[in-house]
């Protein structure tokens, strides 16, 4: 998967365990990537489970809930 590298500025991109770091890169992505970057998360892990593990995440500003509250329809009463 390619993502920009720019959206993991503190991290070692090419030492990111995409399956083992999901939440992460997810959240890296809602926050900072661009479209490609969206629909690259949505091919490798599916709205499922994007939606998964962005309701227990405790790192998503305003502007990224109120993205994906609209995506999933879920209130953003829901999310951590």
């Amino acid at each position: 998967m390619e993502l920009s590298r720019v959206i993991f500025w503190d991290t070692d991109y090419d030492r990111i365990d995409w399956d083992a770091k999901s939440r992460f890169v997810i959240e890296r992505v809602i926050m900072y990537g661009t479209i490609s970057d969206w629909k690259a998360i949505q091919q490798k892990y599916g709205r499922k489970h994007i939606c998964e593990e962005m309701l227990l995440s405790r790192e998503l500003d305003p502007k990224s809930l109120s993205f994906l509250s609209c995506i999933f329809d879920i209130p953003k009463e829901k999310f951590k």
